[in-house]
């Protein structure tokens, strides 16, 4: 339950006793007031009991069993008849002490003060000895005396205690906004923890789906272009069967391919970088890349590298990498190109790497038989791989001008977080 609780239940106990005792405190007055008054045997004694058996009555039907229906003319009644008895008798000055908490009770505003007042003359009157001897002895002035001081002194008191009533009413109201906030946030607890575990769901089938296209990328990225490769250099060796010096570098070649992609399809089992990598930086992976397609496809290809070239993060360097290796093979297999040019451009903040072919070209922007405008899985893996550094690939073309791919990415130095 909390402070909360136990601060509630602790204004609930204290309001409990209060309302019992302002019930119950009348009729012990009144009660105490006859007993003295009885053992007096005063005069006007079956005056003052048939008075007092009426206030008891007065009592108990508006203040006990209908507390709420009438206030004031209620509180009027009871000090007229506590009045009456305090002249008859002045040990009802006793009595009239209800009409202290009684006007906190039943009355608002200033006419708390009022009732206050009225109380506070009423037992000034019965402090002197009743209205006879106040007649008899001639003590008018001293009765006004004593209920101007009786007045100052409830009204003081009447302050002190609406200015505790009041705080108790903030604090109360404070508790309520406080067990309401306290609903709100165990909802809002209860929402998160349910919002937490679709998160989790949903995180765990991303990651499952992250990997699949990952390993799809790695696939197509080493093994599907070394078969594509090693296929190509069968097929040329096939038709240069008459010549065996031709006919053996094309075997050669056929069998480095065989051998590279056997390496990286290990490494890619093992979600390591690729093998080009391992040992060397992105300018030197790129340009051995370079190399060995040039002299397998026999086109001239060259990388230029500008700006502080700088270890990157292996995720950077991997992407740019891959997309080489991506762009080069689809140079080799739809661009009928003479020349290829890459450029790593090192910046502050990005690294770039641009690859342009002088081949026949491509619409971009052409639906392919899927219906995709995206183009292969190639070009769909090359953008993945840089989108998920939050980076950008573009790519301008036109048919019979030759194709440019840019890949551009956050510099992310090697250490860094992503």
């Amino acid at each position: 339950m909390g402070i909360e609780g136990d601060l509630r239940e602790e204004f609930d106990r204290w309001e409990a006793a209060q309302t019992a005792t302002f019930t119950v405190l009348p009729y012990g007055l009144l009660a105490v007031s006859v007993g003295i008054t009885v053992l007096q045997l005063p005069a006007h004694l079956p005056v003052v009991l048939g008075l007092s058996a009426a206030a008891a009555l007065w009592l108990l039907w508006f203040h006990t069993l209908h507390p709420h229906v009438v206030r004031s003319g209620y509180y009027a009644g009871l000090l007229a008849m506590a009045a009456s008895l305090a002249a008859l008798a002045p040990w009802y000055g006793l009595f009239a002490f209800v009409g202290y908490p009684q006007a906190f009770q039943y009355l608002t505003g200033r006419w708390r003060y009022a009732g206050a007042a009225a109380t506070a003359v009423i037992s000034a009157m019965a402090f002197l000895g009743g209205i006879a001897k106040i007649g008899a002895e001639n003590l008018w002035w001293v009765w006004l005396g004593v209920s101007v001081l009786s007045i100052a002194l409830a009204g003081a008191v009447f302050s002190f205690v609406e200015m505790a009533y009041q705080r108790n009413e903030l604090q109360k109201q404070a508790l309520a906004e406080l067990r309401e906030v306290n609903l709100k946030l165990e909802a809002a607890l209860a929402e998160n923890a349910g919002l937490h575990a679709r998160l989790l769901v949903q995180a765990r089938a991303a990651g499952v789906l992250d990997e699949r296209q990952r390993m799809a990328r790695e696939i197509h990225d080493t093994l599907a272009q070394g078969l594509a490769g090693i296929l190509a250099q069968l097929q040329a060796a096939e038709q240069t069967a008459a010549e065996p010096e031709v006919l053996g570098r094309h075997v050669a070649n056929a069998t480095n391919l065989a051998r590279e992609s056997l390496v990286e399809a290990r490494r890619t089992v093992h979600s390591v970088e690729p093998s080009v990598l391992a040992d060397a930086r992105l300018p030197e992976a790129i340009g051995e890349v370079t190399r060995n397609w040039s002299a397998a496809n026999r086109v001239d290809a060259v990388l230029t590298t500008t700006g502080d070239a700088r270890p990157m993060h292996t995720d950077v360097e991997v992407a740019l990498l891959r997309t080489a290796q991506e762009a080069l093979s689809n140079v080799a297999k739809h661009a009928q190109a003479k020349r290829v040019g890459l450029t790593l451009s090192y910046m502050p903040d990005l690294v770039t790497l641009d690859v342009r072919d002088d081949g026949v070209g491509f619409e971009p922007n052409a639906k392919r038989a899927n219906g995709s405008t995206n183009g292969g899985f190639g070009l769909s893996g090359m953008r993945q791989r840089v989108q998920r550094l939050a980076g950008r690939l573009d790519i301008e073309s036109e048919p019979g001008r030759g194709t440019a791919v840019s890949a551009t990415v956050p510099a992310i130095p090697a250490g860094g977080g992503r």
